[in-house]
């Protein structure tokens, strides 16, 4: 995410990990949420990087129960540490999460409440591998306190899945929509995958038309990225599969926008859209993304889990059986950490809110900045509406050199 040569203060934890008073001061003020990280899935996809173990992999060193009790102790130093604000958000990703099941989805959420507490009207996420997932599981979820599911489809083409080393069936992930929405979940997302090697217009069409059929009320959708170090990028570099196409990907993200849009799903970040918020549904966004894209403050639970708190960036170590281990020794398993200074703060903020629909506030900008935005407009790459720099049409094709361009 370096736009600039700017790099922030880092330091390992080999001293036991503690938050500044200063970056403690506003907690609680700001938005505050929690992630929690699973790191098993059931088996590894080709092109993902995330920090996550399947049975075989771990052997005997590590277990879901193991790495619950180790969350419950991070949790509860966690609350120690910072006051216990009440969480306003409640993200549990992975990692495959409803491989836990109902019953172990609701003892995560129940560390949290005995932890943390929830505020009133919390939102409370969970991605969810469809085809591990069934109408008794979302039952105990809404039961649980749950608020929002988010379905992994990546596509309804059975060919591409395959690609991609995903295991259900093209029409299970809007069955499992579907049976969320029945057991009462007013807040639905399916997330795609675009840009696959041998994915076909008709294919990302089928896509769509699953998508709308499902009658949700979010989508997300992102290109393929092509991570080092995954199966996919081995196959790529002997020649086996072919890299993405740019040109491809631009057009496929055009015809994804105008689906939805005529769908009545609107973007508000440039991978996601969401339906207009209504007195009955509510904000339809999601919530949570919503605070790291505005600054707000999370701690991140769970092996290789990710926190920011007041200017302070921290990273868990990556292992299950490590993370239970130093938790089991009441000390918490960070990894890294670094202190932003005002400059990283100003670029990460201009990175993240000049992707939202809302868009970047000129009164942020340096003189400098200010007229590179300007050079922006000109290019047509955004528009000036209410005081803020707003990405057009051709300017999300192109958001990261937008980014570059006010930034340097």
């Amino acid at each position: 995410m370096n736009a600039t040569s700017t790099t922030p203060t880092r330091q390992s934890e080999a001293t036991p990990f503690a938050l500044p008073a200063r970056s403690l001061e506003g907690v609680g003020k700001r938005p505050f949420g929690i992630y929690i990280h699973v790191p098993f899935c059931a088996t590894r996809c080709g092109y993902c990087d995330f920090n996550t173990y399947t049975a075989g992999e771990l052997g005997t060193s590590a277990s879901p129960q193991s790495w619950l009790e180790g969350l419950r102790r991070e949790l509860d130093l966690a609350a120690e540490m910072t006051g216990a604000p009440a969480a306003e958000t409640v993200f549990v990703g992975g990692g495959t999460p409803s491989l836990l099941g109902g019953d172990g989805l609701s003892d995560v959420l129940s560390a949290v409440r005995s932890s943390f507490g929830l505020a009133s009207g919390a939102e409370v996420t969970t991605e969810s591998n469809p085809e591990s997932t069934s109408p008794e599981f979302f039952d105990a979820l809404r039961s649980a306190g749950f608020t929002r599911i988010s379905l992994g489809m990546q596509s309804a083409a059975q060919h591409v899945l395959k690609i991609l080393d995903r295991t259900h069936t093209p029409g299970r992930a809007v069955a499992a929509a579907k049976e969320a929405r029945a057991a009462g979940f007013s807040h639905v997302n399916l997330d795609l995958i675009y840009g696959t090697p041998g994915e076909r217009d008709q294919d990302l069409d089928a896509s769509l038309d699953a998508v709308l059929s499902a009658d949700v009320d979010h989508v997300s959708a992102y290109a393929l990225i092509v991570e080092d170090g995954t199966a996919m990028a081995r196959k790529v570099r002997r020649g086996e599969l072919p890299a993405p196409d740019d040109d491809v990907l631009a057009s496929r993200y055009e015809r994804i926008d105008s689906r939805l849009s005529e769908a009545g799903l609107h973007w508000y970040e440039v991978s996601n859209w969401a339906k207009a918020e209504t007195a009955d549904s509510g904000d339809t966004r999601c919530r949570h993304n919503l605070g790291y894209w505005d600054g707000g403050d999370w701690w991140g639970a769970g092996p290789g889990a990710h926190s920011h708190v007041g200017g302070v960036r921290w990273w868990n170590v990556k292992h299950p059986a490590r993370y239970a281990e130093q938790l089991a020794l009441g000390e918490l398993p960070v990894g890294g950490s670094e202190e932003l200074t005002a400059e990283d703060e100003h670029m990460e903020r201009v990175m993240l809110t000049a992707r939202l629909r809302t868009g970047l506030p000129l009164s942020e900008l340096s003189a400098s900045e200010r007229l590179s935005a300007d050079q922006v407009v000109v290019d047509r790459l955004a528009v000036i509406e209410n005081d803020h720099v707003v990405l057009t049409d051709r300017g999300r094709l192109l958001a990261d050199a937008v980014i570059r361009t006010i930034l340097t």
